[in-house]
């Protein structure tokens, strides 16, 4: 297997989706399991448009945790980063949905949010190896709830500054994972001013920034070289150094925006990763960059699951041909 271009590190789970859209989670009659977690999202979708990747994380030794482990195998991301507790269980989150798709995080059932095996991942365990040949590394935010994912992270963004591997964040914002949701601020602020690519939907960028420009956000942090703030159906607005502009979502039949966020991510990677000489200065290029990782977003609404639904090369030749 070649040496992975993106390193994607954090949780891996199962999202059990309501069958029953609309209703609260006392409400929910029923739930379907689909696999997920951002970072791993990432990796996969990666690895259905052709880009290699590696995903790094904790699972449990349990059911749950060796069918996502099966899962990513057969897919063909890199594994060499994955750790295993062996008491801690593989989290489930509970997912309810809105009349029109929108997902809502309602809960882990009767687990503490702080007790999941993805809680638990150790850096003495992170492969350095796999950050010497690496070009980008994706974080979410997620793992800084707990103290030793958040050391480990810590670690990841250490080697990549150490490898040269450049590091993208998705904020990626989740209250309910964090014991003490305010202590978030602070340690979100310290991993962005590590990031070289932020991603940050509006509703992020109006509670971290009070803004939802993304010239705003970047002006924030000196070393950035982009900013993406996205909204839904309203498609993203975006910032890289003097190239500034906007970008409308493509309309589709949407089912479940499960994921989308981490496919857009996944299209954006893949376009650089595919074309190591783009130009982000150049305003038509990036153009054509956002519009390929908006499609990648789009077509992965269109069904249930996160995983399940990411789109192929082929899926998005004729999806783009529309357009």
């Amino acid at each position: 297997m070649a040496a992975p271009q993106v390193l994607c590190i954090g949780e891996l789970l199962f999202d059990y989706l309501a069958n029953q859209s609309g209703r609260s989670l006392n409400e929910v009659e029923s739930w379907t399991p689909y696999p997920g977690g951002a970072p791993a999202n990432v990796a996969t979708a990666l690895k259905k448009l052709g880009t290699s990747a590696a995903y790094i994380g904790c699972l449990g030794q349990d059911p749950d945790g060796e069918t996502l482990t099966d899962l990513l195998k057969s897919l063909h991301v890199n594994l060499e980063g994955l750790q295993h507790h062996p008491k801690a269980p593989t989290r489930r989150v509970y997912v309810t949905r809105s009349l029109e798709g929108d997902r809502t995080f309602a809960g882990f059932g009767d687990v503490d949010t702080t007790a999941f095996a993805d809680a638990f991942l150790d850096a003495a365990h992170l492969p350095e190896a796999l950050f010497e040949q690496a070009q980008f590394l994706v974080l979410g935010t997620l793992g800084l709830a707990y103290p030793s994912s958040r050391a480990a992270m810590m670690r990841s963004l250490e080697l990549a500054h150490q490898h040269q591997v450049t590091r993208f964040v998705d904020v990626n914002w989740r209250p309910v994972f964090w014991p003490q949701p305010e202590a978030a601020y602070p340690l979100i602020a310290t991993m962005l001013a590590q990031a070289d690519f932020i991603k940050l939907s509006d509703e992020e960028a109006s509670l971290f920034f009070h803004s939802t420009d993304p010239q705003a956000v970047a002006a924030q942090y000196p070393q950035i070289k982009g900013v993406i703030v996205t909204a839904g159906e309203q498609g993203c607005r975006y910032c890289f150094g003097n190239v500034v502009g906007e970008f409308p979502a493509f309309a589709v039949d949407v089912i479940d925006t499960t994921g989308a966020g981490d496919s857009f991510v996944a299209g954006f990677l893949h376009q650089l990763c595919a074309q190591p000489n783009l130009n982000l200065t150049n305003a038509d290029t990036v153009r054509q960059v956002i519009r390929y990782a908006s499609a990648v977003g789009a077509l992965t609404t269109t069904k249930p699951g996160a995983i399940a639904a990411q789109p192929t090369p082929a899926n998005l030749d004729v999806f783009l041909a529309k357009y």
